[in-house]
């Protein structure tokens, strides 16, 4: 049992969210006392968030659940500049534009979790580019800049990490930890915010923001940081072998996230249902017992809860159901995910391996090949041995299209176009 008395510490602490809080006892009172602010940052590097950042959203939900107000802060202004803390070289930088743009994306997703609007709980969407691009440098300076020390920002391991390797860090990106301050300073003063939460690699920029708080008169401010999580076997969560879990549906279905979880490793499990579902602790506990065969039922109410929260109920359990008649019925689903061919081309006689890569099933011919040559591919249920097989008009099934397997869990409907 944790020793929180606030309902939202207390949840964050029983479902394995809490890596570090700056003042325990301090941020535990303030909830307990009063309607609580508090943002998380997201850095507008694409047009989606990934899985990796599922475990953010989450705490900004029970943060809402618990009776507090949650912000989702925007980084249209820290985006111009890329957050370097442990990466071995600069970001690209991203003009305006594609910033706008990726903002205007990525905000789609946060609705399914968070319930925005005028009220003291209704969560709040602010973008960083509404102080950030008004700003007059020297005033910044000397407003700002003179409470940072440069010998301590040196010290800290985001910045430490990239000289020890003797990698360039540019003046523009050093100067990410001081705007990342400001923020939190500046939302305090727009909002009355008092905690900023994030990964435990934010540690060093959250701290900055409440010791600049402090010296520029704000009342105790706080910091919360969350585990960096890989899985079991120390994959890095948000990604696959067919790279990034995205959360916009336009960019990965409801299907193939659905199957992202379903393929959870077993000593994942109950850890994935307290970080990513809102199942009851005890539900989770009674299903945590269950071993052997019965696991992947598990995963499979794992898998079929994240997806609700994010494409709605009604999706998940399409993903599911096509699941089961794919895998345990070997019927051919409709809503499978699938690729279209020019048919001249299926005229012509496609060669396997680069229909394989066509399809996302391999990153190259190589692999590809390996796949085959290992056996794991099949065509129409057929497994498949010749490496220089030719797909053509004779393999479209009754249903019009050509089933592409690569083991047992992975299929691709190859349409004529």
């Amino acid at each position: 049992m944790s020793g929180f008395k606030s309902d939202f510490l207390h949840t964050l602490s029983e479902r394995g969210f809490i890596h570090q809080i700056s003042d325990e006892s301090g941020l535990d009172e303030l909830f307990r006392k009063e309607i609580v602010t508090a943002y998380i940052g997201f850095d507008p590097t694409a047009p989606s968030l990934h899985a990796g950042g599922l475990i953010q959203i989450m705490m900004l939900h029970w943060m809402q659940a618990t009776g507090h107000q949650p912000i989702s802060l925007m980084g249209g202004g820290t985006g111009m500049v890329g957050d370097p803390s442990f990466k071995d070289e600069a970001r690209q930088l991203m003009t305006p534009a594609t910033i706008e743009a990726n903002i205007a994306s990525i905000k789609t997703v946060f609705s399914n979790y968070l319930t925005y609007g005028d009220g003291p709980k209704d969560a709040l969407m602010i973008n960083n580019a509404d102080w950030l691009l008004g700003i007059n440098y020297l005033e910044f300076l000397r407003d700002v800049g003179r409470h940072f020390s440069v010998n301590r920002m040196l010290s800290f391991d985001s910045v430490k990490t990239r000289l020890d390797r003797e990698q360039s860090l540019s003046f523009l990106e050093f100067n990410y930890m001081i705007l990342q301050a400001y923020d939190f300073v500046e939302l305090h003063k727009r909002t009355g915010c008092r905690l900023q939460m994030g990964g435990s690699d934010q540690w060093g920029n959250i701290i900055n923001g409440i010791d600049l708080g402090h010296r520029m008169g704000t009342p105790q401010l706080y910091a919360l940081t969350s585990p960096l999580l890989t899985t079991a076997s120390g994959a890095k969560m948000g990604k696959s072998v067919n790279g990034a879990i995205w959360l916009n549906p336009d960019m990965l279905s409801a299907y193939d996230f659905w199957q992202y979880w379903r393929n959870t490793e077993d000593a994942d499990v109950t850890r994935f249902l307290k970080l990513y579902t809102t199942l009851p602790m005890a539900e989770i506990e009674r299903l945590s017992k269950l071993g052997g065969s019965e696991i992947n039922e598990v995963k499979k109410i794992l898998a079929t809860e994240i997806t609700a929260m994010l494409h709605g109920r009604s999706a998940a359990e399409q993903a599911a159901e096509t699941a089961r008649k794919t895998f345990e019925e070997g019927a051919l689903a409709d809503n499978l995910p699938s690729v279209e061919i020019p048919t001249a081309e299926l005229e012509a006689g496609l060669g396997l391996l680069t229909l394989i890569v066509r399809a996302g099933l391999a990153a190259s011919n190589g692999e590809a090949r390996r796949h085959v040559q290992g056996g794991a591919v099949r065509i129409n249920d057929e497994a498949v041995s010749d490496e220089r097989r030719l797909i053509g008009i004779g393999d479209v099934t009754a249903d019009n299209v050509v089933k592409l397997s690569l083991g047992k869990k992975k299929h691709i409907l190859v349409r004529p176009a």
